[in-house]
């Protein structure tokens, strides 16, 4: 597949995650048109491509340790850090927030399974 194909399914298919985890995990609030949604989900895959590789390096005791499940730890942390990032951008100030631990849990758990499905068709 073509990488600016690749780049819209990635795109897409974080915007869907999101948007299931509005729908489906309470205290996980994302508001905005389609077009704020899809920079959200533009901004978590950037997100994923620069900081994953770095917080896996430095939690890949933790990673090992745990057989795999600290990954999830790396996924939380980055979909912990999107609303930050995303109100310092002036289009997105209030489009996303996360309310309590469980609803981080929980939007991170909806996110992974997405991604990982769509990692794998490709």
């Amino acid at each position: 597949m073509h990488w600016l194909g690749k780049i819209i399914l990635i795109v897409a298919a974080n915007a869907f995650a999101l948007w299931l985890a509005n729908q489906y995990v309470p205290g996980f609030v994302l508001q905005g048109t389609w077009v704020q949604i899809a920079i959200i989900a533009l901004v978590l895959a950037l997100l994923n491509f620069i900081l994953k590789p770095i917080l896996t390096l430095v939690l890949g005791p933790v990673i090992i340790l745990t057989l795999g499940l600290g990954i999830i730890i790396v996924n939380a942390i980055i979909v912990w850090i999107l609303p930050i990032v995303a109100d310092h951008l002036d289009i997105l100030r209030g489009s996303i927030s996360i309310e309590t631990i469980p609803a981080l849990f929980f939007a991170t758990l909806i996110v992974s399974a997405v991604n990982f499905i769509i990692h794998l068709a490709n």
